[in-house]
């Protein structure tokens, strides 16, 4: 049963409407983070698929921006069904090419098919609106497409971190031409494209184009494409955004964070320990919400460190399909990285209460307590299950050690006063703060996006979608044109 389910016809190919050979490119072998073992391999874009991918999607885009909107919706709610029936092989490929837990699988499926409902929703909203003019003349503000999007989406979160991005541009009437990471070309990028193709979506639509950075570089300067959307790291979003802005091209950019979560003296340390684990720990730290900062009122700092390496210990790290909630991390030079941050934070004066330790890819979920600023574990976004716990004595301490450095993605707080909690949140520079509760939070209704280090001021989701993903243009009407006295 598990041949059937990895089978596709994605094996060789890359998607343009159709199935199509890749030829030039060649193919990406995918392998399985748990094993090492290759999955299956795929068709490998290169520059020229993207340029013949963008051409194609202009050309299809004005026949799809015509349709109007109910039409659209019809396409996207459709798509949302292929994709919820598709849950089974969706979990199993996330499992396989991404190393998530069946749990996160599950909810990862859930979630991608909110966002294609969500942008379903959106579709039959009201696009403009009337101006103040003359008498004579009736001016309108109209939402428009953009014209054909580029998505480049990660390997952390593949089926949602494209998806989102996705279907509101198709909402929006726009085309769109996707790079899936290359380690996740299936979950990211191939299951998408068949829950649309299943759904009816017109030919030239939707491209998807795993390869390389080159890939995601031709899309950047292609003049047929309008719009960049990219989630990734910081250094990447950097380039990204350079790029693309030489060419004039809007870009939507959610990048790193090193996301901190403030307990706060009278918070329930056992709630406090769950929320801090689930942060820290979910998908093994590979989210850029992930809870990167553990900032604990110094009277519960004991307390919570031993809950949290009892936790650690209990917790079975291994191949997601033998049933581990730790899976591997994505490819041995992230183990390495992990490794490295650990190590260092050790030598410069943290404490190892846990873990520290990795079998191939898997690495043990560890607890670091004493972490202080200038540490790597403090500074860096490390994107392993590394818990980095510090200590603060008062709330303006607390509130000072979360806003260091460049990131400003997201933030929790955790306290047994609602009120004060939420005056501490006010705070934060972050681009989202959830108040008891952790970091990792997200709904297809809410804008999403950071602060400083961790984007360019876009958002993406909920009313943020029309924003991002079209264009006002402004229409005047008069029943005969003016005698103008020249």
């Amino acid at each position: 049963m598990d041949t059937q389910m990895m089978d596709g016809p994605w094996s060789g190919r890359l998607y343009t409407g159709a199935w199509t050979p890749a030829l030039a490119g060649g193919v990406i072998d995918v392998v399985e983070p748990a094993t090492g073992r290759p999955l299956i391999a795929v068709g490998r874009a290169e520059p020229a698929d993207a340029r013949a991918a963008a051409r194609a999607a202009a050309a299809a885009q004005a026949d799809w921006a015509a349709r109007g909107g109910e039409a659209r919706a019809q396409v996207l709610e459709a798509a949302a069904r292929a994709l919820a029936d598709m849950a089974e092989v969706v979990s199993r490929w996330l499992m396989r090419e991404s190393g998530s837990s069946a749990p996160k699988a599950a909810v990862e499926g859930q979630h991608a098919v909110g966002f294609v409902r969500h942008a379903a929703a959106m579709a039959l909203e009201p696009g403009g609106r009337i101006l103040a003019s003359t008498p004579a003349r009736t001016s309108v503000a109209e939402r428009v497409p953009l014209g054909v999007v580029g998505v480049i989406s990660p390997f952390n979160f593949p089926l949602v971190l494209s998806i989102r991005a996705v279907a509101p541009a198709l909402a929006a009437g726009n085309a769109v031409v996707l790079k899936p990471d290359p380690r996740t070309p299936v979950s990211g990028g191939f299951l998408i494209a068949q829950a649309f193709a299943a759904a009816g979506l017109p030919p030239g639509l939707l491209h998807v184009l795993p390869g390389g950075a080159e890939v995601g570089q031709a899309l950047c300067a292609d003049p047929d494409i309008a719009m960049i959307t990219f989630t990734g790291s910081t250094g990447a979003g950097r380039k990204v955004g350079e790029l693309a802005g030489r060419h004039l091209k809007r870009v939507q950019l959610e990048l790193g964070g090193k996301n901190p979560l403030l307990i706060l003296e009278d918070a329930d340390v056992e709630l406090a320990a769950a929320n801090a684990a689930w942060g820290a720990w979910l998908h093994q730290g590979q989210i850029c919400m992930s809870t990167g900062r553990i900032l604990v009122h110094q009277g519960l700092h004991d307390a919570l460190v031993a809950r949290l390496a009892a936790k650690a210990q209990a917790l079975p790290v291994g191949d997601p399909l033998d049933g581990a909630i730790i899976g591997p991390l994505i490819d041995p030079g992230q183990v390495a990285r992990v490794d490295a941050i650990v190590k260092a934070s050790v030598a410069a004066g943290a404490t190892l209460v846990t873990g520290g330790t990795h079998d191939g890819r898997c690495y043990a979920p560890t607890v670091l307590a004493g972490v202080a600023p200038g540490m790597p574990a403090f500074d860096e976004e490390i994107f392993g299950p590394v818990a980095v716990v510090t200590a603060f004595a008062t709330e303006d301490q607390a509130v000072d050690l979360a806003n260091r450095g460049d990131y400003g993605l997201a933030a929790g707080v955790i306290g047994g006063s609602v009120d004060r909690a939420t005056r501490v949140g006010a705070r934060l520079r972050a681009g989202h703060v959830h108040i008891n509760d952790q970091t990792v939070v997200a709904e297809p209704q809410a804008p999403f996006g950071g602060m400083g280090a961790s984007g360019n001021g876009s958002r993406i989701s909920g009313p943020a979608n029309w924003e991002e993903f079209s264009t006002w243009r402004w229409v005047t009407t008069q029943p005969q044109a003016p005698a103008y006295p020249m």
